[in-house]
């Protein structure tokens, strides 16, 4: 059965988003730049919020450039920017059932090209593609198994993709693509290690998968206490698991996994209910997940998203529904620059950064 925590993380947020997201979901303008939140070392980071024209909530993001970036979220809506963030174009699909479900994750190539996933028990998991810009859109896949929960996606190329789903039958299950998320086919589940009573994913940003250098997967979980890391070397066929130390429980765990190289990555996570919670919310490695380490001090609260900065030596982002925090010592130490709400963040090979988030939120940042 799936743990109720799944349904319980649907609601809230849905329930946050007709509330206008009040109290420490309300959206904060960011500092001026070169100022931080009072009790924080000056940062030269800042968000610059585009006008996206909705209030829809965006955990999907999927940049491109510096000058094209694509969100999905709430409503069965997605955008697509070609100009920085200047105006954005609604490409939500059309005319194919879709206009009441999440988009919580979206894979995008290039200014056509978009691999997009919403989230739910049976049906409600779905794939879509678009090769025209999101002048139109196929559904490619269909979750038919009750039991099944869609959370993420992630892509080591524009042909090969994963997508996973909350155990089924005492595991993670796991689809595959090796066209662009056109045709799909399930993962024999026997490399696979077995799920811990109450483990599952957090379809909160769309990084609770990510790939690495070569073919290098990184799966997420929470549910339980430790979070794990799962990780796969040979694009998500085996996989050995590893206890971290980021604390899980009924609404904690990881939300976020994301590598710099072979060697270097991050967790971030939380705990959703308990929003300004600091303890035990990250974990970095620098000997490729082998051993994890506490920063010796951690973001600001509970994190949905990171993303590494391309072009630095060692910073990573982390974002959240009560602020962002920088890292430059690949998570070692974090500090806080912004208190605004994101969900999502990620980082593109020009240098450009986008978040995304509540009430149509979206901005790039400025260093």
């Amino acid at each position: 059965m799936k743990p109720p925590t799944r349904t319980l993380f649907v609601a809230a947020t849905t329930i946050a988003l007709l509330a206008g997201a009040a109290g420490a979901y309300a959206a904060s303008s960011a500092p001026a730049r070169g100022q931080a939140p009072s009790g924080a070392e000056p940062t030269a980071y800042s968000w610059n919020l585009t006008p996206t024209g909705t209030t829809e909530r965006f955990r999907g993001l999927a940049p491109v450039s510096s000058r094209v970036a694509w969100v999905s979220g709430t409503n069965g809506t997605v955008l697509r920017t070609t100009d920085g963030g200047a105006t954005w174009s609604d490409v939500s699909p059309e005319g194919l059932g879709t206009e009441t479900l999440q988009f919580r994750d979206i894979e995008a190539f290039d200014a056509r090209r978009a691999v997009i996933l919403s989230i739910g028990e049976g049906e409600d998991s779905r794939i879509l593609v678009t090769d025209d810009g999101g002048a139109s859109w196929t559904e490619t896949f269909r979750n038919t198994d009750p039991a099944a929960f869609y959370d993420c996606m992630a892509f080591s190329s524009p042909q090969r993709g994963l997508a996973m789903s909350d155990p089924v039958d005492g595991r993670f299950r796991l689809v595959e693509t090796a066209d662009g998320g056109h045709t799909w086919s399930l993962v024999d589940p026997a490399g696979m290690p077995d799920a811990l009573p109450g483990e599952f994913a957090f379809a909160a940003s769309g990084t609770c998968l990510a790939t690495g250098p070569g073919n290098r997967t990184y799966l997420a979980s929470g549910g339980v206490d430790p979070a794990r890391l799962f990780t796969s070397t040979d694009r998500g066929h085996t996989w050995t698991v590893a206890d971290t130390p980021v604390a899980g429980g009924g609404a904690a765990g990881i939300f976020s996994v994301a590598f710099r190289d072979a060697r270097r990555g991050v967790l971030i996570g939380g705990d959703y209910t308990d929003p300004t919670k600091s303890v035990d919310n990250a974990a970095w490695t620098a000997d490729g997940g082998a051993t994890w380490s506490k920063p010796t001090s951690n973001p600001g609260g509970y994190r949905s998203g990171s993303d590494w900065v391309l072009g630095t030596r060692a910073t990573v982002l982390a974002v959240g529904p009560t602020g962002s925090d920088v890292s430059t010592d690949g998570g070692r130490s974090w500090a806080p620059f912004d208190t605004g709400s994101f969900d999502s963040v990620e980082c593109t090979n020009d240098g450009a950064c986008w978040a995304s988030g509540e009430q149509g939120r979206v901005a790039t940042l400025t260093r």
